[in-house]
């Protein structure tokens, strides 16, 4: 049974009451807005309907910008508890009937968003819904294993990340204390196959992929809601920090090549280093892994690097234009977008998982989800959720869900990835300081900035 609503700027909306619930709007039979009331509804099954899963990761992705998943919890057990009404002779046999599909759901929240159940507050939710379908089932029990493994091993991963960072310091210090007693080693005398640290960069990133939690994306650009008078639904606390973690590793690799750069004190070695690199980054293209390519390129564009003028008169710099051209920032990234649509072509028909590979330039996947969000109000002026704007946001998160899903092929090498991880990187500062020792000031500037860091 619809309901055509009058509307100027969309002659086609109407409202539907087949979910038994009013207040959702639909243009050529796709949901576009509706009240938080209205969706929640939506989420849970009855006997006649069950939310298909597109709706199911929309708006368990989008809500929380609008209530606390703990609170939506609570709504969806009371919605279904609701549907077993005691005194009720059929309610039994009405539950028993929609049991399976709320399972289903409850299925789908613990795998997609784990990190939501992170909350006490969400589990004890669980447990008395779980308690009510059939206590002892075995789904059930399957569910709850699964959850209870993502979030051990998330922890684990908390922990590694924690004693990688802790060594990176460490060994960080010890370069400060003996600058160059500490300096013995350098990535070429690791491994001085360009295709190799290709592949243990693509593991390091598709690990650290792995663990971002779709909510992460929506998280980083939350905004307080008009119509919630409490404090925005992540200001309470944050269940995970994944994104911001890779955020760092990009920032940690561009400092690296950086590093690695300026710290030869002859211009040939240097020129070695910078076609070392170019290398890389051209397997890190051939491979899919544009996070790394784009990070390879950065480091190198660094001012300490590029104004090593003598130095790059000694490198081959055909195969460095060419990936240039390939991350160009004009035209929005045309090329690089262009790349990515290929990556993303060959992942869909993909053989092998060599040719699954597609790992984005994180940044610019991030502003595309920012402007995306910036760009679109969350809410109608009569005070709707704009579904049609999350719809889009969904699209591009579960994009990236697919992609963070594959598993790396290549054969890893611990010694390559210690150092990846672990080798102490320059700052700004000391990077700068490095360039000037290698190649003198050229201009005032350059040498009141050498005069300045030489005091320091």
């Amino acid at each position: 049974m619809t309901h055509k609503t009058p509307s100027s700027s969309c002659p086609n909306l109407y409202q539907t009451k087949e979910e038994g619930y009013p207040g959702l709007y639909y243009n050529d039979n796709n949901l576009v807005s509706g009240s938080l009331e209205a969706l929640i509804h939506h989420l849970v099954p009855t006997v006649d309907y069950h939310p298909d899963r597109t709706y199911i990761f929309t708006f368990l992705l989008s809500s929380r910008l609008f209530i606390h998943p703990y609170e939506l919890m609570s709504k969806v057990c009371h919605l279904c508890t609701e549907q077993q009404r005691l005194g009720d002779p059929q309610a039994d046999k009405v539950f028993r009937k929609i049991a399976p599909k709320i399972l289903q759901l409850l299925t789908e929240w613990t795998e997609t968003f784990p990190y939501d159940f992170r909350d006490e507050r969400m589990m004890r939710s669980l447990k008395e819904l779980t308690h009510r379908l059939a206590s002892g089932d075995e789904v059930i029990s399957q569910m709850s294993q699964g959850l209870i493994r993502r979030l051990t091993v998330l922890s684990q991963y908390e922990e590694a990340l924690g004693k990688i960072n802790a060594t990176a310091a460490e060994r960080l210090t010890v370069l400060k204390a003996k600058p160059q007693a500490a300096i013995q080693r350098d990535l070429l005398s690791i491994c001085n196959d360009p295709f190799t640290v290709a592949q243990q960069l693509t593991h390091i990133e598709l690990e650290r992929l792995s663990y971002i939690g779709p909510e992460e994306f929506v998280q980083a650009f939350v905004h307080k809601d008009p119509l919630d008078n409490d404090k925005n639904c992540f200001s309470d606390h944050k269940k995970a920090s994944n994104l911001e973690a890779y955020v760092d590793w990009f920032n940690r690799l561009s400092y690296l090549v950086a590093t690695e750069i300026c710290m030869p004190g002859k211009k040939k070695h240097r020129a070695r280093v910078i076609e070392f690199f170019i290398d890389v980054a051209r397997e890190c293209f051939n491979i899919g892994n544009f996070n790394s390519l784009m990070a390879i390129i950065s480091g190198m564009n660094m001012s300490p690097v590029s104004r090593l003028k003598k130095t790059w008169s000694k490198v081959k710099t055909a195969k460095f234009d060419i990936l240039e051209h390939q991350m160009d920032p004009s035209s929005n990234f045309y090329n690089y977008r262009t790349a990515l649509r290929g990556a993303t072509q060959r992942s869909i028909t993909a053989n092998s998982s060599r040719e699954k590979i597609v790992i984005p330039f994180f940044s610019l996947l991030i502003k595309d989800i920012y402007f995306l969000n910036e760009g679109c109000a969350n809410r109608l002026q009569n005070g709707h959720i704009n579904f049609e704007k999350f719809w889009e946001l969904a699209k591009q998160v579960s994009e990236f869900m697919t992609w963070k899903k594959v598993e790396c092929p290549f054969e890893k090498d611990r010694k390559i990835l210690q150092y990846l991880l672990t080798a102490p990187v320059f700052t700004e500062d000391a990077l700068y300081l490095a360039s000037y020792e290698s190649e003198g000031p050229e201009n005032n500037m350059e040498k009141d900035r050498w005069k300045s860091l030489r005091c320091v």
